[in-house]
């Protein structure tokens, strides 16, 4: 199987859109629809398929070097792409003081399907994108096809186009957590007019904004789509989570029986929750939320 052979991975796509019953939403009038595509591919869920897939061919059978902390489940995803379709991988990690130490199991996982792993410092880390410190990488690994950190370049916002084209004329809204910002992007690009696009961010700092409008300019030439974000519900940061977080997730899990991932997951459907109650959404609204993957391996709080 070489890279441009998708078909014997057998992706669920489109992936399912299930209306669940809650009385938080009902109430008010508004719907709930859960995108499930954390169920498109066991080992490259939701938008990791979304957003990786179409570096593939641009990748052409080089190995394709990209960026992540110690529980980034885009190194992961792209460590099992490698797995799967026969291309080497290398997974740039932030924190070298992890170099010396046994790797935690989502690093584990990405050592057992092949990925290379470089442990760079902070400091350095946070320059991934100068020219100096990727001439240094490629210097050391050779000519190679670089991801950037979260998967979100003009490629990957493309391929979340799908994601907007099958919830054409099923929801009114469609929210999805964000990280580096390229599935909303590309979300909202492929929806229809009319239908506006939701992120959460789980990151602090209101840099989001700046970051997808330069996706969607490369991606498609300008702004596309009809997008927001809103910014209250990153519970401290990434990778952090609070008892309420948590006490939430369980309850979501209780009533409706869906694993939920507490880093993007969790605090998307908490925005929607509160969003309702606060009646962001008129009766009769019909909400998507886009599920982008499952609770392994997920990182812990801090």
């Amino acid at each position: 199987m070489n890279a441009f052979d998708l078909s014997a991975l057998y992706p669920r796509l489109p992936s399912p859109l299930e209306p669940v019953e809650d009385e938080r939403f009902t109430r008010h009038g508004v719907r709930l629809l859960l995108k499930r595509d954390d169920l498109i591919h066991p080992d490259l869920p939701g938008n990791k398929w979304r957003k990786l897939v179409p570096n593939l061919p641009a990748a052409a059978g080089r190995p394709v070097l990209t960026f992540g902390g110690a529980y980034s489940n885009h190194l992961r995803a792209t460590a099992a792409a490698g797995r799967l379709l026969g291309f080497p991988t290398i997974g740039v990690v932030r924190g070298d003081e992890l170099a010396g130490l046994p790797l935690n199991p989502s690093l584990a996982r990405c050592a057992a399907d092949g990925m290379r792993l470089h442990f760079v410092d902070r400091a350095t880390y946070r320059r991934k994108t100068d020219p100096e410190v990727l001439a240094a990488l490629l210097g050391e690994y050779g000519d190679c096809w670089v991801v950037p950190e979260g998967g979100s370049n003009a490629l990957a916002a493309r391929g979340c186009t799908d994601l907007g084209r099958e919830l054409r004329g099923m929801a009114d809204v469609a929210a999805v957590a964000c990280g580096t910002g390229g599935t909303l992007a590309g979300l909202a690009a492929g929806l229809a007019p009319g239908q506006q696009a939701l992120g959460i961010p789980v990151l602090k700092g209101s840099f989001l904004d700046d970051g997808i409008r330069a996706l969607q300019k490369d991606a498609f030439g300008g702004p596309a789509g009809h997008w927001t974000l809103d910014e209250r519900f990153h519970f401290g940061g990434y990778a952090r989570t609070t008892p309420a977080l948590d006490a939430f997730a369980e309850d979501f899990e209780e009533r409706h029986g869906l694993p939920v991932e507490r880093l993007y997951v969790a605090k998307m459907l908490y925005g929607l929750v509160a969003l309702t109650d606060e009646g962001a959404f008129a009766p009769g609204t019909a909400v998507a939320a886009v599920i982008t993957g499952s609770p392994q391996l997920s990182e812990p709080s801090r």
